[in-house]
């Protein structure tokens, strides 16, 4: 039986894409690794002071080749497996959480728009601690998605912490909604704006129909738009493709670059401009993640937006789901994404071309924001080369710290994007109306 189970385990190790083959070239290495777990496994059968099944050890043995990658490498059991295949029913909700794992620890990327947990005012960057009194530590990712989900119309208690601050109770109730991924309207009288919260299958066809809907009721007098990716975690990698396509012309909108440099991919434009060469200005803050970086990336690099805000989240990674004979899955960070002149978001970020912090918010909470370069074992830049700490000058009193950039500054709650105190939109509009005027002197 032993013996059976180092076979399947070297399997799934170089089924899995060699991981262990990384370290020693050739078969010999990989076998001479394996002879290594051989003898710890056997070790482990013999002397851990309670009996282990070999299946509860070659899985715990896969989890932790997983989890050792990045924060987003997990494996699933059967049933999770199938949960994720299987659409969901009326009977199960969730509170509308992005989540990820960060030093063991449960963090929210963002909550979706209208989501229960965006109504009792989560945040991107809280900490959760615990999910129905049950600690999150040490939680897989997917484990922790399946504890905030449950029965429609039940009540669920987290604890969580924002920033330095001491621990939040909130119950929340588990309600099933539709995230709407694109709602508009008119600022100022002449400014159309455009959020997107999310990405799906719907999207480009309801960013159109906004478009459309602006025009006809400010009647066709818009100088502008302003796009707001804050607090938007993402969606379908398609879907973001296209609303970057639907405001660029000509040029690349993203490249993906897996394992090999052959599999270097580039996704070009196609002609058109939903905007009609109207003036663009996006949004960005720290709950502006992968797809969404994505979508803001295109427009940097093209020149078609300026981009206004705090440093985006940093996560350009693909994942695959690569189903296992067991029954169960494996989810694999196969690829990532970069800008289309190549600038590497994984890890560091989008910087925007105007930082505007949310004066009240960083007031409140400075220094609280956080990035996927935080994560323990997160995928590295390529193109980054350490970083210096930040550090106070040598001149400053003992105990002094530095004062976190624009960057590293809370993220606005969702459910004050949008509403007449968010400090970032007033400035949007002013710098929509200066990029206005200067382009209608420049066309004489």
């Amino acid at each position: 039986m032993r013996r059976l189970a180092i076979v399947i385990l070297a399997a799934t190790l170089l089924g899995a894409g060699g991981v262990v083959a990384q370290q020693k070239a050739g078969k010999d290495g990989v076998y001479e690794e394996l002879n290594l777990f051989d003898e710890a496994f056997e070790r482990v059968r013999q002397d851990a002071v309670d009996s282990v099944t070999d299946t509860k050890l070659i899985g715990a043995a896969i989890s932790g080749m997983l989890s050792g990658l990045d924060p987003h490498s997990s494996v699933m059991d059967e049933a999770a497996f199938k949960a994720v295949q299987t659409p969901a029913n009326d009977d199960q909700a969730g509170l509308g959480l992005v989540v990820t794992i960060d030093n063991g620890q449960l963090k929210v990327i963002s909550p979706q728009d209208g989501s229960p947990a965006a109504q009792a005012g989560i945040k991107p960057g809280d900490l959760i601690f615990t999910i129905d009194k049950e600690p999150t530590y040490d939680l897989t990712l997917g484990e922790a998605e399946q504890k905030l989900r449950g029965p429609a119309a039940s009540e669920v208690a987290l604890i969580l912490r924002r920033g330095n601050g001491g621990p939040i109770d909130l119950k929340i109730k588990r309600e099933p909604f539709k995230l709407q991924t694109v709602t508009a309207h008119v600022e100022a009288g002449n400014i159309g704006y455009l959020r997107i919260a999310g990405f799906d299958g719907g999207t480009q066809a309801a960013l159109a129909a906004a478009v459309q809907d602006l025009r006809q009721r400010t009647g066709s007098k818009l100088i502008g738009f302003i796009l707001d990716l804050r607090n938007n975690p993402g969606g379908s990698f398609d879907a973001a493709v296209a609303v970057a396509d639907a405001f660029i012309d000509k040029g690349d909108i993203v490249v993906v670059k897996g394992r090999k440099p052959a599999s270097i991919k580039r996704i070009s434009a196609t002609p058109g401009d939903i905007a009609q060469g109207l003036p663009l200005v996006a949004l960005i803050n720290g709950g502006t993640a992968r797809e969404a970086e994505l979508a803001a990336g295109a427009l940097q690099d093209n020149h078609r937006a300026v981009l206004l805000g705090t440093k985006s989240f940093g996560e350009s990674s693909i994942e695959s789901l690569i189903p296992l004979g067991s029954g169960g899955a494996i989810r694999l960070t196969t690829a990532r994404f970069t800008t289309p002149n190549g600038r590497e978001i994984q890890g560091k970020g989008l910087e925007p071309d105007l930082a505007v912090t949310a004066l009240k918010l960083a007031k409140l909470e400075r220094g609280e924001g956080r990035h996927e370069a935080d994560l323990p074992g997160a995928l590295k830049n390529p193109d980054q080369q350490g970083a210096a700490t930040s550090k106070p000058p040598a001149d400053s009193p003992p105990g002094a710290t530095v004062t976190p950039g624009p960057g590293d500054a809370p993220s606005v709650a969702t459910g004050d994007i949008g509403s007449a105190s968010d400090e970032q939109l007033i400035q949007a509009i002013d710098v929509l109306r200066g990029l206005s005027l200067i382009g209608r002197r420049a066309s004489g």
